[in-house]
């Protein structure tokens, strides 16, 4: 276990009774990722996994149902959704699902259905993962502290890690609707543009998928940077951020939108660091960093992250590292309903 995560509640399960079979289930705004496990009182070991379209299916009941076609219902099922969760009941926030925990409970044989923030499955995550796993952005001099965790993907996802002296605790917040707070001339043109296209422009609007849309979009419609015509073709039939992303080292535009991504990215994550006291570490996941960790500028990250006047000194010091498995959300939610009573 690379960190040692604790039960919110305090109730964990006694481990002469563990769950045989856990289905986990990380559904996000795009895509949800279904596995099978099973576990033996110490060990977790995967039996299969799928990947769906979110927005192809009608709620969790349907999916559950296909993945499992004529298994036997499990002993557990837990999932990590995109969206807040209050009292087992969630409404994913990128697409117009309401689930709740009881009614999937009753059409799955009443086994324990858990449901978490997809980012607090994350955090869970972080109980299972080994070195490998991590890319270190920036060693830092870790101190025993809270951790952090942000991670941008088609929404943007933020949770902390609350440590008690023994153990660590996740839970989740939805810090990514917050305000956007520009800093240079340009992010005070940016967030103009952005107020005349939504109202209201949080850090989600320029940290996700269609972020780097917003910002891409920006900069050919308000600087006149050039879109190839080529780029604009591939554009219409492909994934829009998609595209951007893998010409992020070539083609000017898209060098400069994953330039702008990467710096804002750096202050968010600065920003949550104070706000969680997060001394213990920077964990950054979702799907766009780890696809792009090459395209990170370490120099003008670290310069992002640790600007905050007063604070500096405190934020040179804290950890900031990347999160490389992209089934860590999975197996985070396994390993809550493993211990969850």
């Amino acid at each position: 276990m690379m960190i040692p995560i604790g039960i919110s509640s305090g109730n964990s399960c006694p481990s002469t009774h563990p769950a045989h079979t856990l289905l986990a289930a990380d559904i996000g705004g795009t895509k949800s990722n279904l596995a099978l496990y099973k576990y033996d009182g110490s060990k977790l070991a995967l039996i299969r996994e799928e990947k769906y379209s979110t927005k192809d299916h009608q709620g969790p009941d349907q999916l559950i149902k296909k993945f499992l076609g004529n298994e036997p219902t499990p002993d557990r099922i837990c999932l990590g959704v995109a969206g807040p969760v209050l009292a087992g009941k969630a409404k994913i926030t990128n697409v117009p699902w309401e689930i709740d925990a009881a009614h999937l409970s009753a059409q799955f044989d009443k086994r324990p259905v858990f449901i978490v923030n997809d980012l607090e499955a994350n955090a869970y995550g972080l109980a299972t993962l080994e070195q490998i796993d991590i890319h270190p952005l920036h060693t830092g001099h870790p101190q025993k502290g809270n951790i952090a965790l942000i991670s941008p993907g088609t929404g943007l996802g933020e949770a902390g890690l609350f440590l008690d002296g023994t153990h660590y605790f996740p839970f989740a917040t939805e810090g990514g609707h917050s305000d956007f707070a520009p800093i240079t001339e340009l992010d005070d043109d940016l967030l103009v543009y952005l107020r005349r296209k939504f109202g209201h422009v949080s850090w989600e609007r320029v940290l996700s998928g269609p972020g780097i849309v917003n910002i891409f979009n920006f900069l050919k419609e308000e600087r006149d940077m050039d879109a190839p015509g080529w780029l604009l073709d591939r554009m219409a039939v492909h994934d829009v951020a998609a595209e951007i992303s893998e010409n992020g080292d070539t083609v000017a535009i898209c060098v400069e939108t994953m330039r702008i991504f990467f710096r804002y990215l750096a202050t968010e994550a600065g920003n949550l660091a104070l706000k969680m006291k997060a001394t213990g570490g920077i964990y950054i996941g979702g799907g766009i960093v780890p696809k792009n960790v090459k395209k990170i500028d370490y120099g003008a990250f670290m310069k992002a992250f640790r600007e905050k006047g007063r604070m500096k000194p405190l934020l040179e010091d804290i950890p900031v590292q990347i999160i490389l498995n992209e089934k860590t959300a999975l197996t985070g939610a396994a390993w809550y309903a493993i211990n969850k009573c």
